[in-house]
């Protein structure tokens, strides 16, 4: 008797379905509405401002400083998202600026330390900062607001203690932090060539990733963008780099340090809300925290880590406030908590916690920078400044909630 074999047929593939095809491009706009509107009001407030200042808006040397006078925004935002997605608030950022600078002044001036060792130090120093408050809202289950709220009052009040008065005199090198720009390499006709580079790496580097994305959804039979709304947003993302790096390099001095920080921070944190565990337990958190409890998220950990990483960048944003001005301030970072929690909120991060985006909320930062830049153009009045940042802020929050209702 012959022994037979029998060879198993292999299973047939599953074939792709028909779900990750996008949809409609009308329907994919209308669910993103937001995301994409204030796109589109940033567009609108900027072709706003350049035609009533004639043209200074666009000034290649006021993009550059628009970018260095609101660094410390951008950084903020970036931690601010991600208290707010996760369900908290954060009101105590601007005082601990104020105290975290103030002892870096005092670090070189007093103690006399390197510059970078002081930098180094300061960052650790927010980042204890971050832990005190974490610990009382993580595992002592006090409210976010209120932990925050009396942190606002003792590290303000503690800025003053150190900051008896202004420090003044620090080195050249951290004033550079803020207020200087990379090293010339060379010139392009009058454009300069590391600006150049830079841009077209940044314009390469996010292409090959929205491609990889988009070609990872695909093989997991997941749903993607519209084709052409992923072109679309190619194109306007190649415009938009394409535009600033041209002003920048047409700029006296080139790119400014501190958008170098600035975007490192930004890939850095996309990267770790997309991409990792701890990102997804802060959206699973924010959009459910009874379910993400059920899940096995650690919610006393994360909530923990994110103010942590809060003090972290508040310490950054410390040392960019500092070198700034050159000087440590005792009233520095005064409504800077304002600032981050508005620009989230323009940005798209969702009122009620589990909605938000990096990306967004550097919109949000954008728009809030420009409204700053564009006024101060125009010499409107302080006042009215507050008053027109208010009816944006209210404006963004009331089409973050219309777009929920529409969901519905």
């Amino acid at each position: 008797m012959s022994a037979t074999t029998t060879l198993e047929q292999p299973k047939a593939q599953p074939e792709p379905s028909k779900k990750n095809d996008g949809g409609s491009l009308k329907a994919y706009l209308g669910q993103n509405v937001q995301q994409y509107g204030m796109i589109a009001v940033l567009l609108l407030i900027i072709a706003a401002f350049q035609w009533s200042t004639d043209g200074l808006m666009l000034n290649p040397d006021n993009i550059a400083a628009l970018i260095q006078q609101n660094a410390y925004v951008f950084v903020l935002t970036i931690g601010m998202v991600m208290v707010i997605v996760a369900g908290h608030i954060d009101l105590s950022v601007g005082s601990v600026v104020a105290f975290v600078g103030g002892i870096c002044a005092v670090m070189i001036t007093d103690f006399e330390l390197s510059w970078p060792v002081a930098v180094a130090i300061s960052i650790v120093i927010g980042g204890l900062v971050g832990c005190w408050q974490g610990f009382w809202v993580a595992y002592a289950g006090i409210p976010a607001f209120i932990v925050t709220l009396g942190g606002m009052l003792l590290f303000r009040g503690l800025a003053i203690v150190v900051l008896e008065q202004t420090i003044a005199g620090l080195p050249s090198g951290f004033n550079d932090i803020s207020n200087g720009s990379l090293p010339a390499a060379g010139y392009v006709g009058n454009l300069d060539a590391v600006t150049l580079f830079i841009g077209v790496f940044a314009f390469a580097g996010l292409t090959i990733a929205q491609i990889r994305a988009r070609r990872e959804l695909t093989k997991l039979d997941l749903r993607t963008e519209p084709f052409a709304a992923f072109a679309g947003k190619l194109v306007l993302s190649a415009l938009a780099i394409g535009a600033i790096t041209y002003l920048l390099a047409s700029s006296a001095a080139g790119t400014p340090i501190v958008l170098v920080i600035v975007g490192v921070l930004v890939l850095i944190y996309t990267f770790l809300m997309n991409n990792t565990i701890f990102g997804r337990h802060i959206y699973a958190m924010g959009g459910n925290l009874p379910a993400a409890m059920l899940s096995g998220v650690k919610t006393k950990r994360v909530n923990f880590l994110i103010f942590v990483n809060m003090g972290l960048l508040a310490g950054v944003a410390a040392v960019i406030t500092t070198s700034r001005a050159g000087a440590g301030i005792a009233a520095a970072g005064t409504n800077y908590e304002l600032d981050a929690i508005a620009a989230a909120f323009i940005g798209g991060t969702s009122v009620n916690g589990g909605i938000g985006k990096i990306t967004g909320a550097i919109t949000g930062a954008l728009i809030m920078g420009v409204l700053n830049m564009g006024l101060s153009i125009m010499g409107t009045d302080p006042a009215y400044q507050q008053v027109i940042k208010g009816l944006v802020l209210i404006a963004a929050v009331a089409l973050d909630i219309l777009n929920k209702r529409r969901g519905k």
